[in-house]
């Protein structure tokens, strides 16, 4: 388990990654963490973007129910 103090920023709170806390995230300095809530009350720190992903998953919709559509447009 990895531990982060909380820091001032600016003028604005933050934390420090340390090299093995970005290496596990697989993340590069201005990449972007995403908070969301976990269940079970909880939350999770992530670099994935959940609005993205439910974009995709919509787009992989269109692409399996209008096949024939695309197909034609391509």
């Amino acid at each position: 388990m990895l531990t982060f103090k909380v820091t001032t920023v600016g003028a604005s709170s933050g934390i420090i990654l340390n090299k093995e806390a970005m290496a596990h995230l697989r993340l590069q300095r201005g990449d972007k963490l995403f908070l969301t809530e976990a269940p079970g009350g909880g939350y999770r720190l992530t670099p994935y973007d959940p609005d993205f992903e439910r974009q995709v998953k919509l787009a992989e919709k269109v692409m399996h129910d209008d096949r024939k559509v695309l197909r034609a447009l391509a």
